[in-house]
């Protein structure tokens, strides 16, 4: 699949803009701050519904518009489809498709894309919350109806904390809160299929990113992935998801150690229901005592390991880099390997500028036998050779053709 056409209005700095696209390798050249992230930025909210670059929609639309609308024209083989969306500043987003209207959530099913951008080094130093995102996006890319099970537990979450919340304030005791009982079985049964399918795919990631980040450094520092579970005693507050235990300098967590943390064990997804039960029991006290849910995939997080290390606060900046653009690559290859529609497309968004010659030279290889690539830059000459056959110049939210002056 590619975009052949893309069309926006009253987006971003953009009040009105026309792309013609096609297979290959595209760069989008400009200075800083022209816009050139936001053409592609349109592309993945139409795949994951969401930025990477800001959490809400309101910052999407231009000032002054009321909505702004985001056209693509999908191409795979001889099938046409055009995707349309509507960002409003008042009232729900809407969304087409080939002119019907469709649910909003319905989008990623048909327009599948993978961006990589410099907040993508977050996914590796930041916050659980920034790596819950990342396996969330893709999760809802490959089974589309994991949006509505991930609404849906936010919002019975949001229930929970305010029942927890007034319980705190008004001093209840715990067995005076019996509709608690009620949202603990509708947390656990939604919770429970996300945790799930989570597990699954940090274990299907392994071989894709472990391959993915060799072939950009050529070395093998053994990148692993592992799940850090809220339901299984790690503590979410503990900076880096070691169930409760600090990692001290120079200490190597091996897969094969005996003894290992309960977050950091090899899991069955059999029990997931019961186990996710039994932690909100025993939380229970603490929980009334914080007016918050502390146990679910909302407070989860994901391990990155280096050679058995912690990759947060132990991997170099450039291992951090390699790291997070490993997990994207080996997302496109995931999308890749099941979609009936071909290729995902695939965005690097000004990612050339923090790699060496040598590792831009590795990327451009790695990502040669995708459908569509689109490559963003502020200077042409940082982007490989093989990846400059076309070229569209970005100048104040103007797209010039190719090969034409900005």
């Amino acid at each position: 699949m590619y975009v052949a056409r893309l069309s926006l209005t009253d987006y971003r700095n953009y009040d009105s803009a026309e792309l013609t696209l096609g297979p290959g390798a595209t760069v989008l050249v400009g200075r800083n701050g022209q816009g050139k992230t936001n053409l592609v930025e349109s592309i993945g909210y139409l795949a994951t519904l969401g930025s990477h670059r800001v959490s809400g929609d309101q910052a999407l639309i231009r000032a002054g518009a009321d909505a702004a609308v985001i056209r693509a024209l999908l191409t795979h083989g001889d099938r046409e489809l055009l995707v349309e969306l509507q960002l409003n500043r008042q009232g729900a987003n809407r969304a087409q498709l080939n002119r019907s209207v469709v649910k909003t959530r319905e989008l990623p099913r048909y327009a599948h894309s993978v961006l990589f951008a410099p907040e993508d080094l977050a996914i590796v130093r930041g916050e659980p919350g920034v790596r819950r995102r990342m396996l969330d996006e893709l999760l809802v890319q490959r089974t589309p109806r994991l949006s509505g099970v991930m609404a849906d537990y936010e919002r019975v979450l949001r229930q929970r904390n305010s029942l927890l919340k007034s319980a705190r304030a008004r001093g209840l005791a715990a067995d005076r809160l019996p509709t608690l009982d009620i949202w603990d079985e509708r947390l656990v049964a939604l919770g429970s299929e996300i945790i799930d399918q989570r597990l699954a795919l940090v274990a299907e990631l392994g071989h894709p990113v472990a391959a993915a980040y060799q072939s950009i450094v050529d070395a093998d520092h053994r990148p692993e992935l592992r799940a850090v579970l809220s339901i299984d005693g790690a503590d979410p507050d503990d900076e880096l998801g070691t169930a409760g235990r600090v990692v001290s300098a120079g200490e190597r967590i091996e897969t094969s150690q005996p003894g290992l943390d309960t977050a950091l064990r090899a899991y069955s997804t059999d029990d997931t229901a019961s186990r996710f039960a039994d932690a909100l029991r025993a939380l229970r006290p603490k929980e009334l005592e914080r007016g918050v849910t502390l146990a679910g995939p909302h407070r989860d997080d994901l391990l990155l390991l280096l050679n058995g290390l912690p990759a947060k606060g132990y991997a170099s900046h450039g291992e951090s880099w390699s790291f997070a653009l490993a997990l994207r690559l080996a997302s496109a290859e995931l999308l890749r390997r099941d979609s009936t529609t071909g290729d995902p497309v695939l965005v690097l968004d000004d990612v050339f500028a923090e790699l060496d010659r040598l590792r831009r030279q590795r990327l451009a290889e790695a990502i040669g036998g995708f459908e569509q690539v689109l490559v963003t830059a502020a200077v042409l000459e940082d982007v490989p050779e093989p990846l400059t056959a076309r070229i569209v110049h970005i100048d104040a939210g103007r797209i010039v053709e190719a090969g034409a002056d900005a």
